[in-house]
């Protein structure tokens, strides 16, 4: 019998638990059995002996083991649930006297970036021409997200009187509550003109909200991203459209045409610079391009060569 022999015994036991208590799916009981045998295969090729001597640091161990072989988080997350389980079960069961796998979490799966659109798929959509009164306020919407950067959040919570009276500079309270201004463009300018034109038909008599929905009150985030991913469907351009879509596409052209990764920074409202490069799909060679370019150090280390 294998070191792990105690263990892998009670894991037949563990699968009957499964089938017949939780009245578990084949395929469920299939990946429960592939991830604990996996386990127990790696314990026992490190040399663990018995049940009590499964604590926090080995399982965070193996979690580090599957992850350098490229097991993705998400992977990992369902792996370390079902360890979490049989480890109850083993407690309820008097096999163990705590379960050594709460508190491990597994790396963090990433994020998957929106992809930024095309200049043309971006002109039929904001290129519209409209007698819609509510379309006017979608295409002012999608002109602020796209011309500006501009969050959700950021965007429903504009008021009227938010906007600039003399110079082209909007004034922005993004996260932690922090102010920065961004450029208000011509057309985005001019897409407000139209919405404002119709916004005395909707808008309650107190209402101070920039974008009001057809009841009157400021619009909820919800149907802002509504509203655009109607928009996109109608005109064949795009089927899941969203406001973070249009945002990431500001950066990205943004950044193609200038190559000023702190510029797009301040623009986004972004404290850390690095989740600029993560968002814009900066390599770590075009940063070292931009540093060999613009740092003095890096000009003056080139010059001696």
């Amino acid at each position: 019998m294998s070191e792990t022999g105690p263990l892998q015994a009670r894991l037949s036991g563990f699968i009957d638990h499964l089938r017949h208590e939780r009245r578990l799916s084949a395929a469920t009981i299939s990946n429960y059995r592939r991830d604990l045998e996996q386990f127990l295969s790696w314990l026992a090729d490190n040399g663990t002996q018995a049940p009590e001597e499964i604590n926090q640091h080995l399982v965070r161990a193996w979690v580090a083991s599957r992850h350098r072989q490229g097991i993705s988080g998400k992977s990992l997350q369902r792996q370390l649930s079902s360890l979490r389980t049989f480890f109850r079960y083993l407690l309820r069961e008097g096999v163990m006297g705590h379960n050594p796998a709460e508190g491990v979490r597994a790396p963090r799966a990433k994020r998957p970036l929106p992809k930024a659109l095309d200049a043309d798929q971006l002109s039929r959509i904001l290129e519209r021409q409209t007698s819609d009164p509510l379309e006017k306020r979608d295409l002012a919407m999608m002109e602020l997200f796209y011309s500006c950067g501009l969050r959700l959040a950021e965007l429903v919570s504009l008021d009227v009187k938010d906007l600039p009276a003399e110079n082209d500079q909007l004034e922005v309270i993004g996260k932690g509550a922090k102010t920065r201004r961004v450029p208000l463009g011509k057309m985005a300018r001019k897409a407000i003109a139209e919405w404002l034109k119709e916004r005395e038909r909707y808008a309650a008599d107190d209402e101070p909200a920039l974008f009001v929905s057809a009841r009157g009150k400021r619009i909820h985030p919800r149907s802002v991203q509504q509203r655009i991913s109607r928009m996109a469907r109608q005109l064949n351009a795009l089927q899941h459209l969203h406001p973070h879509m249009l945002r990431h596409s500001f950066a990205s052209h943004l950044l193609e045409s200038s190559g000023d990764l702190r510029a797009v920074q301040e623009l986004l409202g972004h404290a850390d610079i690095s989740t600029t490069q993560v968002y814009t799909h900066l390599d770590f060679q075009h940063l070292a391009q931009v540093y060999d370019q613009a740092h003095p150090r890096a000009r003056k280390k080139r010059s001696k060569n």
